[in-house]
């Protein structure tokens, strides 16, 4: 395919936007003291991060919004946008930020994807119980000590204190005292433009794997009808509609552009029989895709 493009990892950069070029560059930790207690943008990051929370502050995601009025831990990935509005002045804590291969060098067979902290669709914010606020902020502590240490083996100590901490909120019970913001409508659309712009380009390789609403629906943690109103609101068409314009315009490029055969490209559009993308083809064009491709030779 011309101009081909191949999926990319998130990029290792801190919160500043710089780009980490090694190890340390995975893992970060700070101090909330070191930052003024400003809100947060709604935006995607390119990390993982866990926050350890003393003060009120308002944390919205997906179609949700949380208060957050006591010690807790915040669970947030690269996978879900998020924004958060500091309440009260005084903003205390630590957080800690790395990616997914700085864990995986000892948890290799796990994605943290699918971890219950940071699954989709997971309630990201933990209340600590007051007996165990000393402990886990303890862990914070070691790891900011650690990391400005000269210890030459600390980052597999990291990895420790980090597992440590992950396996202490499991054993908590999510908050799950959820509201709907005014936004959230927009926002889910929103959330879907991006999710549907992640699914292309294809190829064999990497077939399309979201093709229905029911999927986006179960992948953004809503109901279909609820993203399927929210989508029409605001942009004026249903999610269907916009899926069948990507699909047919992706398909327009592979048989404009590739010498590959209706067969393959059905196969990387999701489809597992030539004949129902034939006829979805057909029916969205007017045309098949073997008349098309002869129109262009």
């Amino acid at each position: 395919m011309k101009n081909s493009k191949t999926s990319k990892p998130y990029s290792q950069q801190d919160i500043f936007g710089n780009r980490l070029p090694n190890v340390g560059s995975q893992f970060n930790i700070y101090e909330c003291d070191d930052f003024r207690a400003k809100p947060v943008p709604y935006n995607r990051r390119d990390f993982y991060k866990i926050t350890l929370l003393f003060g009120s502050s308002k944390l919205e995601y997906a179609n949700k919004a949380i208060m957050i009025d006591k010690p807790a831990l915040l669970f947030t990935t690269p996978l879900i946008p998020y924004s958060w509005e500091p309440i009260s002045e005084e903003q205390k804590g630590y957080f800690v930020l790395f990616t997914e291969d700085f864990l995986q060098v000892t948890n290799s067979d796990h994605a943290l994807e699918h971890s219950p902290l940071f699954r989709l669709g997971a309630d990201p914010v933990y209340y600590i119980d007051p007996d165990q606020v000393h402990y886990i902020l303890q862990i914070f502590k070691n790891m900011h000590k650690e990391f400005h240490s000269e210890y030459v083996h600390k980052y597999d100590l990291l990895r420790n204190h980090l597992n440590v901490l992950m396996h202490e909120a499991l054993k908590m019970q999510p908050m799950t005292d959820h509201f709907e913001p005014h936004n959230a409508s927009m926002r889910i659309a929103s959330l879907f433009m991006e999710l549907l712009d992640r699914q292309f380009p294809v190829d064999m390789q990497r077939p399309l794997e979201l093709r229905s609403p029911n999927q986006y629906a179960d992948r953004l943690s809503v109901h279909v009808n609820h993203l399927n109103r929210a989508v029409r609101e605001s942009t004026g068409k249903t999610t269907t509609e916009h899926l069948n314009e990507r699909i047919i315009g992706e398909a327009k490029a592979l048989i404009m552009n590739t010498d590959w055969n209706v067969s393959e490209i059905s196969h990387s559009l999701g489809y597992e029989y030539p004949t129902y993308f034939n006829n979805f083809f057909k029916k969205q064009t007017g045309k098949t895709p073997t008349a098309l491709r002869g129109e262009i030779a």
